[in-house]
């Protein structure tokens, strides 16, 4: 692989129309212009079909309490996105969503009410009506932010078994039974874990060895490493550690987690501090030591991804309208400017696509 497509979601304001796209040479690190690919309300998060060419996106809905949808996109060989169809998410303020692993059915989380739904994903790549949706109950300590339950992802495990829920309104990570062939979630056994009271649980990434799972804590800028058995889909709490540098007192709020490919370093977002969090990961153990921060060189940075080769990683600053690109040290996992970076207009997710380039 040298050639990558990057998908960018942005919140449709200050003047962007929707979802954005640019190559990236993994071998020069150089960056096309951006260019608009589909014009569509609010795309924050992204979600790539794992075999076909398909796109699929969250349009994170507020106004009056107004259902959210989740938008289908077929991705044309020169990157374009034909709009396919919607559906509606079952929910307000869809943020997050997931393609199951058989490619059969799109699974979102809604933030505004705390919901989660499952939409089937038609031959022709379109959504089909929901399957499933359920309501989360409850509330935690924090006011302003946990008045009610608040749905911030859904995320598969590797066996495609049980899909895992963070709520960050009430301070849960729910784990539900995944029935691939009908398209419906039910409670596990051991339907949640909770973590501290306040904590605000956001995103999640499973370690690629499916043992241990991160969670990102965006209320009190932590990590908290668990125990995964897959057999019986179960999460047991190793540590809690913050995101944030000794001696830090600025308002701060994290927001994306990702394992690196090799399983060997963990990264998290900083809102307010304006970094990633670096970790190094006892494989082990999965226990995280925190080696170091580096800035993004904007504000804000929401999402980050990082490439399929796990050599680059692209952090989204929301506020100040740029990607910048860092390349990862396979030895430590520190990350180094490239001194590339690419100006797109509120970008808050980051997908990419593999590109077959002739050589």
């Amino acid at each position: 692989m040298e050639q990558v497509r990057v998908y960018v979601g942005t919140y449709t304001v200050k003047g962007s129309k929707g979802i954005y796209a640019f190559e990236f040479n993994l071998r020069t690190a150089e960056v096309t212009n951006p260019r608009l690919v589909a014009e569509t309300l609010h795309p924050s998060f992204l979600a790539i079909h794992p075999n076909a060419p398909f796109l699929y996106a969250v349009n994170e809905i507020w106004e009056n309490g107004k259902e959210g949808t989740v938008s289908a996109f077929a991705i044309q060989p020169d990157g374009s996105l034909q709009f396919l169809n919607q559906q509606p998410s079952k929910g307000i303020g869809p943020c997050h969503l997931t393609v199951d692993k058989t490619g059969k059915f799109v699974l979102v989380a809604n933030y505004g009410n705390g919901s989660v739904a499952v939409l089937p994903i038609l031959p022709n790549g379109s959504l089909g009506e929901p399957t499933c949706s359920i309501q989360h109950e409850g509330k935690s300590v924090n006011p302003q932010r946990q008045e009610g339950p608040h749905a911030h992802s859904i995320n598969l495990d590797l066996a495609n078994r049980f899909a895992i829920v963070a709520d960050l309104g009430i301070d849960k990570l729910l784990i539900y039974r995944f029935d691939a062939t009908k398209g419906i979630l039910s409670p596990n056994e051991t339907p949640f874990v909770s973590t501290a009271l306040g904590a605000g649980p956001r995103h999640i990434s499973l370690h690629p060895s499916g043992k241990f799972l991160y969670s990102i804590n965006e209320l009190n800028s932590t990590v908290t490493a668990y125990r995964y058995d897959a057999s019986k889909g179960i999460l047991t709490e190793i540590q809690t550690i913050s995101t944030l540098p000794n001696g830090f007192s600025g308002t701060n709020t994290t927001a994306e987690v990702q394992v690196h490919p090799s399983g060997r370093f963990l990264y998290g977002s900083n809102r307010g501090h304006d970094s990633i969090a670096i970790f190094v990961i006892d494989e082990a153990t999965g226990k995280l030591t925190l080696i170091g921060h580096q800035p993004t060189q904007g504000r804000t940075p929401r999402n980050f991804g990082i490439d399929p080769t796990g050599s680059y990683l692209f952090a989204a600053n929301q506020d100040s309208d740029n990607i910048v690109v860092f390349r990862i040290d396979q030895q430590t996992g520190k990350l180094e400017p490239t001194g590339r970076s690419v100006e797109v207009l509120t970008p808050v997710c980051i997908k990419f696509l593999p590109l077959n380039v002739a050589p």
